[in-house]
């Protein structure tokens, strides 16, 4: 056996168990948004908290699994334990956006259950956000991080202490939030637990960091959220969950079915 078999077999293992670990994810979530809604919103901080963390397992890790699986091969020996620890400080990251995310659901929350026609006008004001964000060159500056992390590994190489592999990967995971952030806050307009949006910005996240020309697919997202932008004023059911267009079907995260 070659030292190339030996190799590609590593790095399908360690890929092969974040990507499993992403499958469970998503099987919890698609278990639990039929339980609360395609609208499901906020309620209980720490329920939230929990949720918003499985949810970002779900969605990212696919996308960074070959990160991780390349972390761990710069290092001969100890490679699964390198991998896990990486995966931990980025999922870490995610984690705490759930603390802002948390803010605007519930305000989001607040806006469709009160105040129907301000929530058409929040949500194109989050179309627009999303769609000029994607635009702006500091997207494509933390999405070239993302796709290109050689550079960023080389620099994890220099990490000392016993957190340096949770640091790598919390140093991975901020850009990856810097490139992503705004396709999240697209959730406050469908929904935090709708298992298609969901889906729909995993699969975009995917293409913009793994497909060839995923700079470009980043721009078209963006002109499609400005449009939505547009649009959604005269089709508010484009952002059921701040136009009240999904609120007969609203839970919070606590409560039937967590």
């Amino acid at each position: 056996m070659t030292r190339t078999t030996i190799t590609v077999r590593h790095r399908a293992r360690h890929t092969g168990l974040l990507l499993l670990t992403a499958a469970a994810a998503w099987a919890w979530v698609a278990l639990r948004s039929g339980d609360m809604g395609p609208g499901a919103m906020a309620g209980d901080l720490l329920p939230f908290m929990v949720a918003w963390t499985i949810m970002m397992a779900a969605m990212m890790l696919p996308a960074t699994a070959p990160v991780a699986s390349l972390y761990a091969r710069t290092a001969p020996v100890h490679q699964a334990p390198r991998m896990i620890a990486f995966t931990a400080g980025y999922v870490l990251v995610w984690a705490a956006a759930g603390l802002p995310a948390y803010a605007l659901a519930v305000g989001a929350h607040q806006v469709a259950t009160t105040h129907p026609t301000a929530g058409t006008a929040v949500a194109a004001a989050v179309f627009a956000v999303n769609g000029l964000y994607q635009l702006t060159p500091f997207k494509d500056f933390c999405l070239t991080r993302c796709r290109s992390p050689i550079g960023l590994l080389l620099r994890y190489a220099s990490y000392r202490g016993p957190t340096r592999h949770v640091r790598a990967g919390a140093h991975h995971g901020a850009f990856c939030l810097g490139c992503c952030w705004s396709l999240m806050l697209l959730l406050t307009a469908f929904g935090v637990m709708n298992l298609w949006a969901m889906a729909g910005l995993a699969a975009v996240v995917a293409a913009e960091k793994r497909m060839p020309r995923g700079p470009l697919v980043a721009r078209v997202v963006g002109l499609v959220s400005l449009a939505l932008a547009i649009t959604v004023l005269w089709v508010p059911m484009l952002a059921p969950n701040l136009t009240g267009s999904g609120m007969t079907e609203m839970r919070g995260l606590t409560g039937r079915g967590w």
